[in-house]
């Protein structure tokens, strides 16, 4: 099997000997990948909250937490993402054990260097098997604007979903992009050249919703003038989004359940059935469980619809994002009302960024429409960030209020509104910067990993600890 790698291939490499991980850097560097190299299980973690991987290869015995703890945190946060561990002969019976549990493999040391090429270059092609290029593999995924590891995880089990037919039940609060992750899982689909349908079952009156979706013939109802196809009917061979499942009604349920098992459907008014070949994926912000135990849902059809679930996450769970998307908006919009705006004033983003968003991403598209609407300068002013909000901006927590155990994730989310400058992040901290450095190195933060431009070393020209 060949080893060369995935184009550059972003590997993350831990070990706590420093001139294992220097060797491993070094090979793995000349072989064509990137490496991220660091010296605990705790700075794994802080780098995965940063920018996922394509892979991970750990020794098994690390300082405090070890190497099969990391796998089983690693496996627990993305289980799409491959780990190969590094392992003693003693640790072996630990390391067959994780095999079991889902470890891509181990090599015991010394290592063989062309045997663990092989082994990544395995990982990596059974984790993105029919990638021709990058360009390629982005995309299916175009309208989905992020760089966040939470989606970044979310897109690879997208991505693998894709490629089988099993329906897939997306869920997420209002307005966090289910209806865009469908079109995405379709376009990377071998439907991907046939029809892609959508209905939202909640906004349909229950007398037309049946005849929608399944057709009718004509004389069917007093209105029933011709025949009639249904949805099922335009998505077939294709893929149909049944939005807001939860809201459907349960007589349609039934009939629902009764199409999705003999593949065919039955027009109103009709005595002959149609075969239809149609994926289906299903979209609900309701909470299906409760919506069982009550009785208004049928819990035959969860099943068959809930084979694999995908948990779309809100805009404050992504908020390293909100720039990202603002901007993006911000560019269609502009071209759409003929405006000349070029970007936010850093005071404006920052109060987008800061932002509740109960509303997820619609939200954010209709302040970033109202204001690119109204806006008459260059960029655009807080004022009017702060008008569309109709709310004052989420004040961030000084850290003597914030509660220890949620210490580390507050530095991350700090070091990430900010892009990484110490200066900005100590400030909103309400802390000064000596401090504030002492509790990212407590907690092996490096903050130039959080610069976008990709540069290591922070703010204020100090070396950052590898």
């Amino acid at each position: 099997m060949s080893t060369s790698p995935t184009p550059r291939a972003r590997l993350l490499v831990v070990d706590d000997d420093a001139d294992m991980l220097r060797l491993l850097s070094m090979r793995l560097g000349s072989a064509g990948y990137q490496v991220t190299a660091v010296g605990s299980a705790e700075a794994a973690l802080a780098q995965l909250e940063i920018e996922r991987p394509q892979l991970v290869l750990s020794d098994v015995r690390l300082p405090g937490r070890d190497g099969l703890a990391l796998f089983d945190e690693v496996r627990a946060r993305h289980p799409s993402l491959p780990v190969i561990l590094l392992t003693a002969h003693g640790t072996i019976p630990d390391a067959v054990e994780a095999t079991a549990r889902g470890v891509f493999g181990y090599l015991t040391k010394p290592y063989d260097a062309k045997e663990l090429l092989e082994k990544i270059a395995q990982a990596l092609a059974l984790a993105a098997p029919s990638l021709p290029s990058r360009q390629a593999d982005e995309a299916w995924r175009a309208e989905i604007v992020s760089r966040s590891s939470r989606m970044a995880d979310l897109l690879a089990e997208a991505r693998l979903v894709a490629r089988s037919d099993a329906s897939v039940l997306l869920r997420g609060d209002s307005g966090t992009g289910k209806e865009v992750l469908a079109r995405a899982i379709h376009k990377a689909s071998a439907r991907a050249n046939k029809p892609f349908v959508a209905v939202n079952c909640g906004a349909i009156p229950e007398a037309l919703l049946e005849s929608e979706l399944f057709g009718h013939v004509k004389g069917a109802f007093t209105d029933a003038v011709s025949n009639h196809k249904g949805l099922f009917q335009a998505a077939d061979g294709g893929t149909l989004l049944l939005d807001e499942i939860g809201d459907m009604p349960p007589a349609l349920q039934v009939k629902l359940l009764r199409v999705l098992q003999e593949r065919a459907v039955r027009p109103l008014g009709s005595s002959q059935s149609i075969p239809v070949d149609v994926r289906i994926v299903s979209a609900t912000h309701r909470d299906l469980e409760a919506a069982m135990a009550d009785g208004q849902f049928r819990e035959d059809l969860y099943y068959r619809l809930n084979v694999v679930t995908l948990h779309l996450p809100t805009l404050a769970e992504r908020r390293e994002d909100i720039p990202l998307l603002a901007n993006h908006f911000l560019a269609r919009l502009s071209a759409k009302y003929g405006k000349r705006s070029s970007g936010f004033a850093p005071e404006a983003l920052k109060a987008l960024t800061m932002a509740a968003w109960p509303g997820n991403v619609r939200q954010l598209y209709n302040v970033v429409e109202q204001v690119c609407a109204l806006n008459t300068t260059p960029l655009v002013p807080l004022a009017l960030v702060q008008r569309a909000l109709r709310t004052p901006s989420v004040e961030v927590l000084s850290l003597a209020e914030a509660r220890q155990r949620f210490e580390r994730a507050y530095l991350v989310d700090l070091l990430k509104m900010t892009d990484g400058h110490v200066a900005d992040a100590a400030r909103l901290a309400q802390r000064n910067r000596t401090e504030f450095y002492r509790l990212l190195q407590k907690h092996e933060l490096t903050p130039g990993l959080f610069k976008s431009d990709g540069l290591h070393g922070d703010d204020d020209g100090a070396v950052a600890e590898s």
